[in-house]
């Protein structure tokens, strides 16, 4: 089959500014091409080319000011049996249009169908046209199909996944070189270290975690809290928000560490120099793909009752579901408790890598998505 992968109009593929969406098609398409015949369709870059073909993938780049109309003609000239655009139900019945005869299958990973991005006419046009739907958890899913019960019957969830191959637990011989390596130049050799990656913006709850430190520090006052992230995607730029983050953590300076945007490529040798991952979204979150990471690096998981984040979390066995997401004291107690016992973090650990080799591995991801390909579910 001739297959064509949608990107949207934020942030170029491959992934070299970041971004779940990027780093979904980056890791499930050399996969899928080893079947059928792939093209990725995204924005352009000046640091990549308009036209190029790697890993058995071609990738075809326009210019972000005219996507959607670049899109349209593209499909309009070029025939594909299966068009998988991401997270733009609102294209879907114009660019269906321009292929009417092609399957259309549509990813979404973030609360698009909501009445505020979608009116009724335009969700039932999007359902009519898509032979599939699919969504990164059943949270996303249930956003679907509460406003649309027609959609039930196309709607499937197909979770996300991580490289296995890049990320190296601690009980490893790399996972061990690599959480030494790391220590030493961040000066953090002899502390138990707490991360947290994302961005640094107010739905994620940073400041939640820094309201939190007394009382880890109370108990452990070797613990140091990592927050790995900019505002947005590759920007650095110090916003009110983020200059706050950095006033709170500036009570703590020997437990406090903030590090900018990092590359994805570089992101998992940070999840090796740490002990326990903490996510404190507290918006209504898809399922944030740091779950998967801190699980593949066998990471105990610390995560709030949102969304579909409790979705991978087998409660007490690779992690915790915090119901009191917005109070301080609850991360602090769910924190200390694994801080004060090595043997429980690795058992849980240990779990959380095993979970993310049966569930997530990108391998899994990308056979799930061949049968909806292939077969329609």
């Amino acid at each position: 089959m001739k297959i064509a992968l949608i990107a949207t109009e934020k942030l170029p593929v491959p992934a070299i500014k970041g971004g779940a969406i990027q780093i979904y098609l980056d890791s499930i398409a050399p996969l899928i091409a080893q079947k059928h015949e792939v093209t990725i369709l995204s924005i352009q870059h000046p640091d990549l080319p308009e036209n190029e073909t790697r890993n058995g993938v071609h990738y075809i780049r326009f210019a972000q000011s005219e996507y959607l109309s670049f899109l349209g003609d593209h499909l309009k000239n070029t025939k594909y049996d299966v068009v998988h655009l991401c997270n733009r139900p609102a294209w879907i019945p114009a660019l269906h249009a321009q292929s009417p005869n092609t399957k259309w299958i549509l990813s979404v990973h973030n609360e698009m169908f909501a009445v505020e991005k979608m009116t009724d006419e335009e969700g039932r046009a999007c359902i009519a046209a898509v032979a599939q739907i699919v969504t990164v958890s059943d949270y996303i899913g249930r956003t679907i199909t509460d406003r649309f019960p027609e959609a039930k019957g196309k709607v499937k969830t197909v979770y996300s996944g991580v490289d296995l191959q890049t990320y190296f637990p601690d009980w490893t011989q790399e996972g061990r070189r690599l959480k030494e390596k790391v220590r030493s130049e961040l000066n953090l050799k002899n502390q138990k270290i707490i991360l947290f990656v994302g961005r640094l913006s107010k739905v994620k709850g940073p400041h939640i975690l820094l309201q939190a430190m007394p009382k880890i520090l109370e108990k452990h006052p070797d613990a140091v809290m990592v927050f790995i992230g900019s505002k947005w995607f590759g920007d650095n730029e110090v916003n009110n928000y983020v200059r706050h983050l950095y006033t709170l953590g500036a009570m703590y300076p020997e437990n406090v560490q903030f590090i900018q945007f990092v590359q994805p490529k570089n992101i998992p040798t940070l999840y090796a120099m740490s002990d326990i991952f903490v996510c404190s979204s507290q918006w209504q979150e898809p399922l944030a793909r740091v779950h998967y990471e801190a699980m593949a690096c066998g990471l105990p998981i610390i995560t709030s009752n949102r969304g579909g984040n409790p979705e991978v979390i087998d409660e007490g066995r690779n992690g915790k579901v915090i119901n009191n997401f917005e109070e301080p004291l609850a991360y602090a107690e769910a924190i200390n408790s694994l801080l004060d016992s090595s043997g429980k973090r690795n058992e849980m650990g240990r779990y959380g890598r095993s979970k993310a080799e049966r569930e997530f591995s990108w391998n899994t991801v990308a056979g799930n998505l061949l049968r909806v390909y292939e077969n329609g579910r």
